[in-house]
């Protein structure tokens, strides 16, 4: 069963970092991501989804390639590759992989313009090594599906964070 975390950032780099800091984690097998989206709130008001996979260019592409072949069993290559693009492009854009859209748009309208929601879907983590690299970035938790003991160990991590950086600190001489 997958987890999904939704922790807010200050801006869009900061949620793109901690995003970076996860992906690293992957490749260490600490833990294992089957999505990953930023939603900005523009200036304007409207969600903005950063996704990892643009199922629409996935779309033209795979169905360019399927045109092509039909399209040279009926003698015309070129239409054969036009109508694939478009119907695989459509077919892309109405399909949603990972973490549904509007649940991500609907979250993130609380959110004040200029901030970056962080949406994590996570098949599986070492929890202890994960919050040690990110919780320095700080971060308020959105939302999560995490037990509430989890749920609590990663807002005390983020809020901590949160403190120290708010707290200046000084040398005793």
């Amino acid at each position: 069963m997958s987890d999904l975390v939704a922790i807010v950032y200050p801006s869009e780099a900061k949620a793109e970092e901690v995003r970076q800091r996860l992906f690293k984690l992957q490749k260490e097998y600490l833990i294992t991501i089957s999505d990953a989206v930023i939603a900005v709130k523009t200036e304007a008001g409207p969600i903005k989804l950063n996704q990892l996979v643009n199922t629409t260019a996935i779309g033209a592409a795979s169905g360019s390639f399927w045109g092509l072949l039909i399209g040279l069993i009926f003698l015309n290559p070129i239409l054969g590759v036009a109508l694939g693009a478009a119907s695989g492009a459509l077919g892309g854009a109405l399909s949603d992989y990972g973490i549904n859209d509007a649940f991500m748009k609907d979250l993130s309208k609380s959110m004040q313009p200029g901030n970056a929601a962080l949406f994590v879907l996570i098949k599986n983590m070492t929890p202890d090594k994960v919050l040690r690299e990110i919780k320095d970035a700080g971060g308020t938790v959105l939302k999560t599906s995490l037990d509430d003991s989890k749920e609590q160990q990663l807002r005390d991590a983020l809020a901590k964070t949160s403190t120290d950086q708010a707290t200046p600190k000084t040398d005793a001489a």
